[in-house]
């Protein structure tokens, strides 16, 4: 899990607790990223205490309740080390909500169904990147901005692949929609198409 070791990185800096980490994880990445649920930070934190990747030991306050600090460990170290020296495989693989909705839209045989999810998911793509400029000229981190970039990059991969199921699919003004249509499960050309054999009863 990503955020895991981004926590180990941020403990190599040094010994720290839940919401210094919170606030330091959200400062170093930037805002795409959206904020850190100390919850689920917490749970991290558990997590790798339990691994023995990091060590917690209790503070004592005069008013507020106890803190918990955080201090990386040898094993923990190394477990950064490892993941530093891997590559970063795409963590969902291909699998993709709007590539599915593409898929269903060219099913349904439709060129006006196709011309909407396509148009509706441009239209997306565009204020995204829009929105990710202007963090990026704001941005005063030098690696924000780099996050900002890669970001954006990968909206202008999205609207090329946008760009390319227009291609594809709206050829010759949708002609050949009507044959994706017709091979789609539950449709009568597929009912008629030879297949196996049913068992009768």
């Amino acid at each position: 899990m990503a955020i895991q070791h981004a926590v180990l990185a941020l403990l190599a800096g040094g010994r720290s607790y839940g919401y210094e980490l919170k606030g330091a994880f959200e400062e170093a990445v930037g805002p795409q990223w959206g904020p850190l649920n100390i919850g689920h930070l917490y749970q991290i934190l558990e997590r790798l205490s339990r691994d023995e990747l990091v060590v917690a030991e209790r503070q004592a306050q005069p008013v507020k309740p106890d803190r918990v600090v955080y201090e990386i460990t040898a094993a923990g170290r190394a477990e950064l080390d490892r993941w530093l020296a891997e590559p970063s495989p795409r963590s969902g693989g291909f699998r993709d909500d709007f590539f599915l909705k593409v898929t269903a839209a060219a099913r349904s045989g439709s060129a006006a169904t196709v011309r909407t999810v396509l148009g509706n998911q441009r239209g997306h793509l565009l204020r995204e990147l829009r929105n990710l400029d202007g963090l990026r000229r704001k941005a005063a981190d030098p690696v924000v901005g780099l996050l900002l970039a890669a970001a954006a990059r990968h909206v202008e991969a999205d609207l090329a692949f946008v760009d390319d199921a227009e291609a594809v699919l709206l050829a010759d003004g949708g002609a050949g929609l009507g044959a994706l249509a017709a091979g789609a499960p539950g449709t009568a050309a597929s009912a008629d198409r030879p297949g196996p054999a049913r068992a009768a009863g």
